[in-house]
């Protein structure tokens, strides 16, 4: 029984990283790319971790590591996505060209690097500050 268990997870934990490396080749932008790669890949790595874990029932220590990883991993991976788009989006990364719906388009104050949630609020920080540092300047 512990067997097919093991044989089921190990499967789709293959499988899942499988498709995030497909994902990789099959998708228009960097903003899906990294998505995809995050998701499918977090599941798949803790998939295979939990294998290794019912693999090694007796030693603790492999269960211990084993937990603690996918413990660290689902805590890192989605802040480290979120950080890479977020910064990659402030940089300038183009959208796909068939993005429907850019949600913080006018949201981000180039000058200052702050993200507001209404866009004339991010507008007026930007003449606010523009203002200060022309004082600054004199």
């Amino acid at each position: 029984m512990i067997d097919i268990i093991l044989a089921i997870l190990s499967t789709v934990g293959a499988l899942s990283i499988l498709f995030a490396s497909i994902g990789v080749l099959r998708m228009p932008d960097f903003y899906l790319r990294l998505s995809v790669t995050v998701k499918a890949s977090t599941l798949g790595v803790g998939l295979l971790l939990i294998c290794a874990a019912i693999m090694f029932p007796d030693d603790v220590s492999v269960t211990t590591k084993s937990i603690a990883i996918i413990f660290f991993l689902l805590l890192t991976a989605p802040i480290a996505a979120h950080m890479i788009a977020k910064a990659a989006y402030f940089i300038g990364t183009p959208l796909w060209k068939g993005t429907v719906v850019d949600d913080l388009k006018g949201m981000y104050n180039k000058e200052t690097h702050c993200l507001e949630s209404d866009p004339v609020k991010a507008d007026k920080l930007a003449e606010d500050n523009i203002a200060d540092t022309d004082d600054a300047t004199d």
